[in-house]
């Protein structure tokens, strides 16, 4: 049944941002620094999330996407190489939507990306973007 609505969203154009480190993200986000022309009535669809950013690490970035009533609902996705237990506990109690450890291999990481895709972009129903709009 869901072959259809995937084949029509195939050709769906996205738009990938990747930060350097944790900082830029959060200007992106909150559209400041060299991002304060970017608008926020747009805001990313999903953020992937590693952990081991630099500067300001994923678990600051994560606590400041969802202490913030323009971000909150924005689903976070943290998906990085560490399995840590205290990692994972932590960014549930920070309020992310999945938590994720990188495949090793190209080929499950390749698959892990696409599943990713299909469920949050397709399969999942995000909120309008003016739910995010700042007043």
């Amino acid at each position: 049944m869901l072959r259809a609505p995937i084949r029509q969203r195939r050709f769906v154009r996205l738009r990938a941002f990747r930060p350097r480190e944790g900082e830029e993200a959060l200007d992106f986000l909150f559209c400041r620094g060299a991002y304060s022309g970017r608008s926020p009535n747009h805001p990313p669809k999903l953020v992937l999330l590693d952990l081991k950013l630099p500067k300001v690490d994923g678990l600051q970035v994560l606590q400041e996407i969802k202490a913030s009533p323009e971000c909150r609902a924005i689903p976070v996705v943290i998906l990085t190489s560490s399995g840590e237990q205290r990692d994972v506990i932590e960014s549930y109690k920070l309020g992310v939507n999945s938590y994720i450890q990188k495949p090793v291999d190209i080929v499950q990481f390749r698959q892990t990306i696409k599943t990713l895709w299909l469920y949050w972009l397709v399969v999942n129903r995000l909120p309008p973007d003016k739910t995010f709009a700042t007043k």
